[in-house]
């Protein structure tokens, strides 16, 4: 098994609630995780109809008689099952005793919320991150194509096999479960066209018109997949939170290949020439953030910043109250001073700590206040800076 960052920080947590929960994508490797790292727990797979039936018989008595160390899978198929983990951890009252993981995270939340609360402590594994991987190919085209879900490395299935079927199974499944979609045609095609706005600001009307659905839909449907872990949105940087909420955000896939998959890019060579190619190297860099920041235990804090006048800054980390970095993201390979325009431009009044420029060319160096950062030295930056 490959190692994943996250591991420290479940083991940390575990010690300290009741009740752990780990949710995330399908195939992201949670159940593999956490039956090799804690294999002292009982197991049991909330899909399979026996071992639902075997709880849904004598519930409390079942998790008695399962001692203090039990691991649901899938635990939101069986919605009874978090009052009565409630019940009897507060009768033990001790540390880890349960351990939760669920691919649906809106029902996983729903049912915490409404049992767990206080109780639980709530994580997310995503696929790979670039750090836990010894990727033999340095050349992001093939990085972006192939993307980071586990079966693609460990198992070795092409992105042409697995992606499409992903898609399907996720469509078919997942959707149907969590909201009454009647066309999934439609849903298909709305997936699709998010992929296409990768790295643009968010138009609701746009997108609404280009599906053929309300806006109000359109809502609810951003809202599923970022519950399911295909996308998420990236707000603007105002020091004024109030601001972040109301301003429109920018729309990005938690995974690269899943998003060359619904452009319909069929190998890695197609990507250069794409004129998605900008928006893509953007979604990888702030996706690896995002999973950086995510497995080491810490919230989200990736913004972007942009002037009325066009002005823009790709991505804004605010990694504590005294350090906040500001990165521009350029697909070119050779290095030009025309890159540090933006970061030149951005206002002091910010008090950006260090100012960083990604670009896919081989060297590193710094210029002026810059650091430039060159595809070989991404991980490292991400291991230094962002973990």
């Amino acid at each position: 098994m490959i190692p994943r960052q996250i591991t420290s920080v479940l083991q940390d947590r575990l010690k300290k609630f009741p009740v752990l929960t780990l949710t995330g994508p399908r195939q992201s490797g949670k159940t593999t995780l956490l039956r090799n790292k804690f294999p002292d727990y009982n197991y049991f797979n909330m899909e399979r109809i026996d071992h639902r039936e075997l709880f849904l018989t004598d519930p409390i008595g079942f998790l008695k008689s399962q001692g203090p160390h039990v691991m649901f899978d899938e635990a939101q198929r069986v919605p009874d099952l978090f009052s009565y983990i409630q019940v009897v951890s507060d009768d033990r009252g001790t540390p880890g005793q349960y351990i939760l993981s669920g691919s649906q995270s809106f029902l996983m939340n729903n049912h915490i919320s409404q049992s767990l609360a206080g109780r639980t402590h709530i994580s997310h594994l995503l696929p790979f991150g670039l750090q836990e991987l010894k990727l033999q190919s340095q050349e992001i085209n093939e990085i972006i194509f192939k993307g980071f879900y586990p079966r693609l490395h460990d198992v070795g299935i092409e992105p042409a096999e697995f992606y499409p079927s992903y898609i399907q199974t996720y469509i078919e499944r997942d959707v149907r479960s969590l909201k009454a979609i009647e066309n999934l045609n439609t849903f298909s095609r709305f997936i699709g066209l998010c992929a296409g706005r990768i790295g643009q600001i968010l138009n609701l009307t746009s997108l609404a018109n280009d599906t053929g659905v309300t806006v109000k839909t359109i809502k609810s449907w951003l809202s599923l997949l970022e519950s399911s872990f295909i996308l998420f949105l990236v707000q603007p940087f105002y020091k004024n939170y109030n601001k972040r909420l109301i301003k429109s955000p920018k729309l990005y896939f938690y995974d690269t290949g899943l998003a060359c998959s619904l452009l319909n890019i069929q190998n890695a060579e197609m990507i250069r020439n794409h004129y998605l190619y900008g928006a893509l190297y953007e979604n990888f860099v702030i996706s690896e953030i995002m999973k950086a920041q995510v497995h080491s235990g810490n919230q989200p804090s990736v913004y972007y910043w942009r002037e009325s006048n066009g002005t823009e800054i790709d991505c804004i980390i605010e990694l504590n109250d005294r350090e906040t970095l500001a990165i521009e993201i350029k697909g070119g390979e050779t290095f030009t001073k025309d890159y540090l325009k933006n970061l030149k431009n951005f206002p002091s009044q910010h008090d950006i700590t260090q100012k960083y420029l990604m670009y896919t060319g081989e060297k590193s160096f710094s210029l002026a206040d810059v650091e430039i950062i060159g595809k070989n030295d991404f991980k490292r930056f991400l291991k230094e800076r962002i973990s």
